[in-house]
């Protein structure tokens, strides 16, 4: 595997999060739109940068071996200032939160997290689409104690249904059973409806689309196919190695009959399709071979607190300097509302000046080299997929 050396943007000097121009009001009323008018809707949020797989497309050992260095505890937005920041993002606008990683149930006592952002509520009073992320290692011990804490539903990453193409891929030696495990648990707990992402690559476990279709039909799971992407710059992503969406439809198509139905709802980026015997659905994310930047409504938050408008982003905007910062508050009293409006008018700004759309540019070069024209993006395992 050909393994390129990251860029650490935890150590570098990001995008200034205060523009040195003044910044216009942005009033937090629920209806910021961006350059190219799509609402902010989304926030997913890192709460560690740490995980204990280390999967060839996402954390190669190669790199994030035991010399590695992790952020330390201190560098980390407090579960405080991840909701004082996510309060203001479901102000102007956002309806969904998905906690992330890394691997976020890593992050000790992340329930407590969970209870804080189930009080918040839209601008109109409806409660958060609350969310998690999760390779499914600790699911088991955790599922109960989420649900309990506020937390509606789990998205499961699992890339192969054999044990040793598991392993393999996951390379820490970490058994398939556990997840397995892991997924029936938060089922048995409510956390649904789950989600099952496989990320599909050619010639590790393309060969396994019909086997995960199978296993998952007639269940309560909906199951999803990744394309292969190339996020970051440590995974040496090539494009001869994604297998089209549309070939993976074909496939189980052909043996399992499948029609496309709509989307739940805008800006959702899985094309969904039923089984025509109502054996369930199926999902593909395809933006690699046709890009959904159009109506793309997410942002991110890193375990630091950097705010990324693209999952393909090649700098971010520090927020934690603003939640940190003092000068403009009365210490005695504990007064944080100018610092608040500065964070309401900075992220007011960054969105309704955000034009990103790298699927679309990256479809229009060709090439393997072709993300590298565009330049070198931050890693997934920073942001969260």
């Amino acid at each position: 595997m050909n393994v390129i050396p990251i860029l650490d943007f935890r150590q570098q000097s990001p995008a200034s999060a205060k523009p040195a121009a003044p910044i216009a009001d942005y009033p937090a009323v629920g209806h910021l739109a961006d350059r190219m008018g799509r609402p902010l809707r989304d926030l997913r949020i890192s709460v560690t940068d740490r995980c204990n797989f280390r999967c060839v497309y996402c954390m190669p050992k190669e790199i994030f071996d035991k010399d590695y260095r992790f952020l330390p505890h201190s560098a980390l937005l407090s579960f405080e200032e991840i909701e004082r920041v996510a309060k203001i993002f479901v102000a102007h606008g956002v309806e969904k939160i998905r906690l992330t990683g890394g691997e976020p149930l890593l992050r000790k006592n992340l329930e407590r997290l969970v209870e804080l952002l189930r009080k918040l509520q839209t601008p109109d009073g409806r409660p958060l689409d609350l969310t998690l992320t999760t390779n499914g290692a600790l699911l088991a011990k955790k599922a109960q104690a989420l649900k309990d804490a506020g937390l509606d539903r789990v998205t499961v990453s699992l890339d192969s249904l054999d044990d040793a193409n598991f392993k393999r891929m996951n390379d820490a030696d970490f058994p398939l059973s556990q997840v397995l495990e892991g997924i029936d648990a938060a089922h048995q707990a409510g956390l649904g409806p789950i989600k099952i992402n496989m990320v599909v690559k050619k010639g590790v476990n393309d060969h396994e689309i019909l086997t995960m279709a199978r296993h998952f039909k007639n269940t309560p799971y909906i199951l999803r196919f990744i394309e292969y992407m190339d996020v970051g710059s440590s995974n040496g992503w090539r494009m001869d190695e994604v297998l089209p969406s549309a070939e993976v439809i074909a496939r189980i198509n052909e043996q399992l009959p499948i029609s496309p139905t709509g989307a739940n709802y805008p800006g959702e980026t899985a094309k969904r399709w039923r089984y025509n015997d109502g054996g369930g659905e199926v999902g593909v994310i395809s933006s690699v071979s046709h890009a959904f930047c159009g109506d793309c409504n997410r942002t991110r938050l890193s375990t630091e607190g950097k705010l990324f408008t693209c999952l393909f982003a090649t700098s971010g905007y520090d927020l934690r300097a603003l939640l940190r910062d003092n000068s403009n508050s009365n210490s005695n009293s504990g007064d944080n509302r100018n610092i608040d409006q500065d964070i309401i008018n900075t992220i007011g700004h960054i969105w309704h000046n955000r034009a990103d759309r790298y699927s679309e540019l990256r479809a229009a070069q060709t090439g393997n080299d072709a993300p590298e024209k565009i330049g070198r993006k931050v890693e997934m395992s920073y942001i969260g997929g």
